[in-house]
């Protein structure tokens, strides 16, 4: 027994134990931490599943969503714009109650004219070219013009 125990507490075999000692608690705490991180990974692995399945959920009713909000906005804004349209033909209304503006607009645009008053038109030659869109053909002569009317209806 005494060689035994001398080998017992020997150095070398206490060194040795306690290097099978340590082997076994790393061990035991490198497979304590892969079972740790086989459960985090199927725990995450179901929690991306179960987060991916709201987007995809939520993602066409949040589309339909927006766009229906747009929409609401647009007609709000159409809407806005009859009730000034509205407003604005109110207020005409009331001024054709008005004989006076009546008057006024008729001496406008109809040319009317009280009794006893002369009415004078004024007509701005060039005025007319701009708006018929005629160009200077009165200055050349009749068949120069003529030849340019068959041009025109052979190109048409």
């Amino acid at each position: 027994m005494a060689a035994k125990d001398r080998d017992r507490f020997s150095t070398a075999t206490r060194l040795r134990l306690l290097g099978e000692q340590t082997a076994a608690r790393v061990y035991r705490s490198q497979s304590r931490r892969q079972d740790r991180r086989s459960r985090l990974t199927g725990r995450a692995a179901f929690l991306a599943l179960i987060v991916c399945s709201l987007v995809v959920a939520l993602a066409y009713p949040m589309r339909q969503y927006v766009s229906q909000r747009d929409e609401i906005a647009d007609q709000e804004r159409l809407a806005q714009q009859a009730a000034e349209h509205t407003e604005e033909l109110r207020d005409e209304k009331a001024r054709l109650q008005d004989n006076a503006y009546v008057r006024r607009l008729a001496r406008e645009h109809l040319h009317y004219v009280l009794p006893g008053e002369t009415g004078y038109t004024v007509i701005d030659p060039d005025a007319v070219k701009e708006r018929t869109g005629e160009s200077d053909t009165d200055d050349r002569p009749w068949h120069s013009n003529l030849w340019d009317g068959v041009d025109s209806a052979d190109r048409d």
